[in-house]
């Protein structure tokens, strides 16, 4: 994939922050999930600049050092004298050219300090009070473990907390980029395609490369990319996640696992597991960002009746049809996971499709508010409900594959007690929402 889409947004924020640079030093800190396409869109931000591009990998600080002196002296020219054989000598060094010379330095997984050294973190804040108002260093720090980058920069205990002048999170492609891209590719694509295209990258740039660099854009040849030999996504659930949850992961894998189950009521969870997952629920939604809980629209906030809904379109598909089939991934038996997918292929992308529109009309609508409704009991459950408090109006649609599936009078009946409680006097829209509407 060589074209390089969307992204304007995030280019204009770190080239304002580089002009600012210019003056005095910056600090950005950019988080997104692993494949999102962070390193490729600080590349092309500062491609033809002045950049030094630290990664840090799992290994000897000393070994690390010796990279990272090896790039000043290729991409900034200079001579350097002497062993650098901490992290602190050599940011120390760099902040001190940056008195007398402009450049960008990334440093990317940058919360891998905290295997390596923790006490980095406290000497960079050193380093970093004491010269900043004289450097000119535009410093760009970037992570992909989301709990460890919000602790080191959000945690008021932590050296760094307060240090940073600007921050990023990186997201996956909306869905106007998404049919941009496709459309660029297959450009008879059809909706079923675009369904297909959604529901198995979610947006995520490096998904969305390997598919276009494997031409896969149609329900069959994006199966037959998935589930092959050598696959990248076969092992991609633990590649992003192991690192994030460490020691816990069989707890957080089962329990995001049922939640792609459709066991969303942390009871149904706890039924299964046989277990207490309050805290593991909490950390999942507030420390890990994974999964979002969901109540009725407009219902009050300390209200019982909750759901959960994993957030990310790939996990949900990896926990629902590799990690749960684990054992015929390991014996690559690819035929019949092939044909799991294609068996509950209808009713999956039937959610997946709910989403689709729920994030078309969230970027389409000037809205206030948008959720799902169910009554006690998952009664009258309606798939979207939209609402402009300040226009007193609301959307209330039902999303299925199929037109012909959806009734409208169906849905004014089980929306009466939403439209006659909490809508009083607002002009209502109905809409039946299937994949010809995409």
């Amino acid at each position: 994939m060589q074209k390089f889409y969307n992204r304007e947004k995030e280019i204009a924020l770190l080239s304002n922050t580089e002009q600012k640079s210019l003056e005095t030093a910056q600090m950005t800190f950019v988080v997104g999930r692993r494949r999102i396409g962070k390193t490729a869109l600080l590349t092309q931000t500062f491609r033809g600049k002045q950049t030094l591009y630290f990664f840090v990998q799992k290994k000897n600080e000393a070994l690390l050092c010796e990279e990272f002196i090896t790039e000043i002296r290729e991409k900034l020219g200079t001579n350097i004298f002497g062993e650098f054989r901490s992290f602190k000598d050599v940011f120390g060094y760099l902040m001190e050219l940056s008195q007398s010379k402009h450049f960008t330095l990334i440093i990317d997984e940058f919360q891998e300090f905290r295997n390596i050294n923790p006490s980095i973190y406290s000497e960079m804040q050193n380093i970093w009070d004491t010269n900043k108002n004289s450097s000119k260093l535009n410093l760009i720090l970037c992570g992909s473990v989301y709990s460890l980058m919000k602790k080191i920069f959000e945690n008021s205990n932590e050296p760094l907390f307060g240090r940073a002048t600007a921050r990023m999170q990186v997201k996956s492609f909306d869905i106007k980029t998404i049919k941009e891209i496709i459309s660029d590719y297959r450009p008879d694509f059809s909706n079923e395609d675009l369904l297909a295209f959604y529901l198995f990258t979610g947006g995520v740039a490096k998904y969305v490369e390997l598919l276009a660099d494997a031409k896969a854009f149609t329900l069959e040849s994006i199966i037959n990319e998935v589930f092959s030999d050598n696959s990248l996504f076969l092992d991609e659930g633990k590649n992003v996640l192991i690192d994030e949850f460490g020691k816990d992961y069989g707890n957080y894998f089962s329990i995001l696992s049922l939640i792609a189950l459709s066991k969303t009521s942390r009871p149904e969870i706890e039924s299964v597991l046989n277990m207490n997952i309050g805290g593991f629920l909490d950390k999942l939604e507030s420390e890990y960002g994974l999964i979002t809980k969901i109540r009725p629209i407009l219902s009050k906030p300390a209200g019982k009746n909750v759901k959960y809904r994993l957030n990310d379109n790939f996990l949900n598909f990896w926990f629902r049809f590799i990690y749960k089939y684990s054992g015929a991934v390991e014996t690559e038996s690819f035929d019949y996971l092939k044909g799991i997918v294609n068996r509950d292929y209808t009713t999956y992308s039937g959610q997946i499709l709910e989403r689709y529109f729920r994030e078309k009309i969230m970027k389409e609508e000037n809205l206030s508010a948008i959720g799902s409704y169910w009554e006690s009991g998952n009664k009258n459950e309606i798939d979207i409900v939209a609402i402009n408090e300040y226009e007193k109006r609301a959307i209330i649609a039902e999303v299925k594959r199929q037109k012909n599936k959806i009734s409208l009078d169906n849905l004014r009946e089980k929306a009466r007690s939403l439209v006659n409680k909490e809508l009083v006097g607002y002009k209502i829209e109905y809409r039946a929402l299937s994949i010809e509407d995409m």
